[in-house]
């Protein structure tokens, strides 16, 4: 009961990590640099001469200053109200290409 693998207050109460509802300024910039960073990756494999379905597929996808920002912070969710949700509640969103949405959302 008070051994040294008893449970913390923090994980018996609620939540052990917590998001916030919106993007920081900081954390838009980030992910706007990261868009940036995929479309030099992008445009320097175009440039090698390389052909592969994978890139062809890649350079389909917008740019970032293609981009609104309402494509850029926030993605379709049937679920949410207003069928948008933001970025960050996405899980792994750092590591997913999450550029294009359904046709009118």
């Amino acid at each position: 009961m008070f051994g040294a693998f008893r449970p913390s207050n923090v994980n018996s109460v609620g939540l052990l990590w917590k998001t916030p509802w919106k993007l920081s300024v900081t954390r838009k910039a980030n992910a706007r640099a990261r868009l940036k960073k995929v479309d030099a990756v992008i445009e320097a494999v175009r440039a090698s001469g390389v052909q592969t379905a994978s890139l062809a597929r890649a350079l389909e996808l917008p740019k970032e200053h293609e981009m609104p920002a309402r494509d850029k912070y926030t993605v379709f969710s049937p679920h949410a109200k207003g069928y948008r949700k933001g970025i960050h509640k996405v899980p792994k969103w750092t590591r997913l290409t999450l550029r294009t949405n359904p046709k009118g959302f």
